[in-house]
């Protein structure tokens, strides 16, 4: 994975009471805690602060407990996942002072953008240049930024990240095309002119 984050977070597993929860506790623990550094590590990206994506990810796993009588087992359990994560963090303090920031609506307006594929702009730079992009991304709006990272980090297809995102795929492909024109754009004046697209590798081609 290209973008480590900050997992040094130890798991925290907080037993939730449901009553005749046993058999569910088990399966949830099976199911959840071997995302814990995933979700921990995009916690950590949306919140840009490790003490807030620690109780982010301890309240989702609260959440996510507590409601797993609602999850349909056989479907995308992952995604489910982060959606709670997700609509957690845009609730909390931090995430409604970034999307209050920048008009979502904006970016949705106008023709459907084609998403590129294994073309040479794509987002995975080589080791010298992470933490150039690194940056580039926390500077990006969080509609931007979460997108990006479902996609080029967690590596999910556009069906999970509509999924995650309770978005229609056009959406999240137009989406995602404006969030890597804008990274593109912010980078592109950190390189001389020929050399910006020659350090990055091809992208990952997500199907549906």
């Amino acid at each position: 994975m290209l973008f480590e984050g900050n997992k040094s977070a130890t798991p925290m597993f907080y037993y939730v009471d449901v009553s005749g929860a046993d058999l569910q506790l088990d399966s949830f623990e099976e199911l959840a805690m071997p995302l814990f550094d995933q979700l921990y590590n995009f916690a950590h990206w949306l919140t840009q602060n490790r003490e807030e994506a620690e109780d982010l990810v301890q309240e989702t796993y609260a959440k996510a407990l507590k409601g797993f009588v609602s999850f349909q087992l056989g479907t995308n359990f992952r995604a489910w996942m982060y959606r709670i994560l997700r609509n957690t963090f845009l609730t909390s303090r931090t995430g409604l002072k970034m999307t209050l920031t920048v008009p979502i609506d904006a970016e949705e307006q106008g023709p459907e953008l084609a998403v590129e594929r294994d073309t040479p702009e794509t987002l995975l730079f080589e080791s010298s240049n992470r933490e150039l992009l690194q940056s580039a991304i926390d500077e990006l709006p969080v509609h931007f930024r979460e997108i990006l990272l479902l996609c080029e980090v967690e590596e999910m297809s556009y069906q999970e990240i509509s999924e995650t995102l309770s978005l229609p795929i056009g959406t999240v492909m137009s989406r995602l095309s404006r969030a890597r024109q804008t990274l593109r754009t912010r980078l592109r004046p950190q390189f001389p002119e020929g050399t910006g697209t020659a350090a990055v590798a091809k992208g990952t081609n997500h199907g549906l």
